[in-house]
């Protein structure tokens, strides 16, 4: 029977710097480290040393393939810095499972002392011994032991191997380095760097072990630059998305200084080599080969049917035609910024349809240009990279800051939908698993009589109810319709406080604390609506209040103050017409009383046709077939 060895001196050689050359070693300790991670001890029969498993080998030790005693080759490995006395190994091929300890292998470690030139080794029985960092195979230990590397004492036979990847193993010995004592360096000046070029790793072996390395990825997605305030002050931040020839994908950011060096540097679509954390020595190398091995972009689809069992935020990738798109609107985040929203509806052959919100420059980029094509008659094929499951009143989808949207992209699955759709999927049934869709418009949550409302007793409790009512505007109060607010920015955000005009003539502001020449108009609206059931009162604030008159706070109280015709023509123009609002309900105190207040945070005009097709859906959901 063949016969396989352990490569003799093949952890000395290891930490001498030697990368190429597929040592045959023994796995003596195996404990997991954190996560996924796996730390080793490796041996060659007479020394080991210290190992990290990269992370997609996690699988060997977890299943038992890899143990305690396991003869493997390391394929593919590195070495941390600086100390260098840890290997990563980032690919291995398993011999032989299970094998007992050979020879009696003693753990090299870190340097004692930087003074005196010593490592300590302990031996598996406990024994702790000391021996020179020299590593000189010919000198013996103190106490007079055998030598720490000997190489007539590495040749341990084994029985043949089982590989795991089917191809025969090269077993060379590989030949003991000739060892000197370290050189002592003395403080004549700096040492030159290391100007050789850092070694191209796959992303998916990426780990926190490695020293000097870089990747070489297509950039698959640039992200806008957005601000942010913190207690450090103001800064800017933008990130990029990166995919390499193995299918490894990962994100980059770049902060304030390396945003403004790097931002016009990345192109979507051009292959790089990067270093993953990037400084003020990083380097972005564009690839001029552009490396036809790395693909434009990689996906993993899920039809639709599925997303109605996935959990809420859970992160996936869908594909469907665009059946309707609705008008962006504008709505105000917690922090008081102003953010843009729309929502497409996607349908697929798995016979449901879902809502797709997308949020910010997606609705003037990509969404812009799928409104402009549904109203022209299409219906294009869009694929949503890294959207977000919310389950919120139904299952949809929603962008993050991560997400990707391609219309019409020229992939297989994106052929399929459109032979489908085109040879009768057009008219295919399908259900919705987003609630209260209507076509044509933005999705509402639950729509409700304003009687229903009030007999339900929706905004007693700790959170807002959110409704919609089908209703008409039948009253306006027009005295105090807007207010005097502060004009006042602070990066991306304006104070919107409201401001009061002194003696001076000036506008105060009592948030800021400052003073202003000018002030800026807010709209707040009180209103009245009703339905068939009955009326209530309505609150319209800034981004409502233009979406239902059709102008500014400002123009609109300059008619007023000139008295202008045009102000009547304005108020009256809503009046008596219906339309779907959408209501935040939420109960407050106002001073020693409690009410509830009715909340105007979304308008649309009433579509008859689209009405017809809620209708129709919310018939065909309730109706059971037997």
């Amino acid at each position: 029977m063949a016969s396989a060895r352990l490569t003799p001196n093949a952890v000395a050689a290891v930490l001498a710097g030697g990368t190429n050359l597929r040592p045959v070693v023994q796995v003596v300790d195996l404990r997991r480290a954190n996560g996924d991670r796996w730390r080793a001890c490796v041996s060659d029969g007479l020394t080991s040393c210290s190992a990290m498993l990269a992370e997609r080998l996690g699988d060997l030790p977890r299943s038992g393939v890899v143990r305690c005693g396991s003869i493997v080759q390391l394929d593919d490995y590195v070495l941390s810095d600086p100390s260098r006395r840890i290997v990563v190994v980032l690919n291995m091929t398993v011999l032989r499972a299970e094998c007992a300890i050979i020879g009696n292998p003693t753990i090299t470690s870190e340097t004692v002392s930087s003074n005196q030139n010593h490592l300590r080794v302990e031996q598996f029985n406990g024994t702790r011994q000391y021996g020179l960092t020299a590593g000189n195979p010919n000198l013996t230990r103190p106490n007079g032991n055998v030598p720490v590397f000997q190489p007539s004492m590495a040749a341990n036979t084994l029985n043949t191997p089982t590989r795991l990847s089917g191809q025969t193993p090269a077993f060379q010995p590989t030949a003991q380095p000739s060892y000197r004592p370290a050189p002592s360096y003395k403080n004549h000046g700096a040492i030159a760097k290391n100007e050789a070029p850092a070694r191209i790793i796959p992303i998916s072996t990426l780990n926190p072990y490695q020293g000097r390395w870089a990747i070489k990825g297509r950039v698959t997605a640039k992200g806008d630059i957005r601000r942010y305030h913190n207690a450090k002050g103001e800064g800017k931040v933008f990130s990029f998305d990166l995919l390499d020839s193995d299918g490894g994908e990962i994100r980059v950011t770049c902060f304030n200084a390396l945003l403004d060096r790097f931002y016009e540097v990345v192109e979507v679509g051009k292959v790089y080599v990067w270093e993953i954390t990037l400084d003020n020595g990083s380097s972005v190398d564009l690839c001029l080969d552009e490396n036809s091995s790395i693909p434009s972009q990689r996906f993993n689809f899920r039809p639709i049917s599925e997303v109605e069992d996935t959990a809420n935020t859970a992160i996936l990738d869908i594909i469907g035609v665009v059946i309707s798109v609705s008008p962006c609107t504008t709505l105000q985040k917690k922090n008081g910024m102003e953010t843009q929203k729309r929502v497409i509806n996607l349908k697929d052959m798995s016979g449901r349809s879902v809502d797709v919100t997308i949020w910010g420059e997606f609705c003037n980029r990509e969404g812009s240009q799928l409104q402009e094509i549904v109203e022209c008659g299409g219906f294009p094929v869009l694929a949503v990279k890294t959207g977000r499951v919310n389950d919120f009143g139904g299952k949809s989808v929603g962008t993050i800051s991560s997400s990707q949207l391609l219309i019409d992209p020229d992939i297989a699955e994106a052929h399929s939908l459109r032979q489908w759709f085109d040879s009768g999927g057009r008219d295919a049934s399908t259900q919705s698993i987003s609630t209260d869709v209507i076509p044509a418009a933005s999705r509402n949550d639950i729509r409700m009589t304003i009687a229903q409302i009030k007999d339900e007793g929706l905004g007693m409790g700790d959170k807002p109810d959110w409704v919609t009512v089908k209703a008409s505007i039948i009253f306006f109060k027009n005295e105090n319709f807007c207010y005097t607010a502060c004009p006042n920015k602070e990066g991306d955000r304006q104070c919107n406080k409201k401001v009061t005009k002194g003696t001076s003539g000036l506008w105060f502001c009592d948030k800021c604390n400052r003073e202003f020449t000018e002030c800026d108009y807010r709209y707040l609206l009180q209103l009245q609506i009703q339905d068939h059931s009955g009326t209530t009162w309505v609150t319209a604030f800034q981004e409502s209040g233009q979406d239902l008159l059709g102008c500014s706070a400002q123009d609109l109280n300059r008619f007023k103050e000139e008295e202008d015709p045009r102000f009547a023509e304005t108020m009256l123009q809503c009046l008596f017409q219906e339309y779907l609002l959408r209501l935040k309900i939420k109960e407050e105190t106002y001073g020693d009383e409690r009410r509830v207040k009715n909340t105007l945070v979304k308008v649309e005009r009433f579509d008859p046709a689209g009405e017809s097709k809620y209708l129709l859906d919310s018939i065909s959901r309730s109706t059971t077939f037997y």
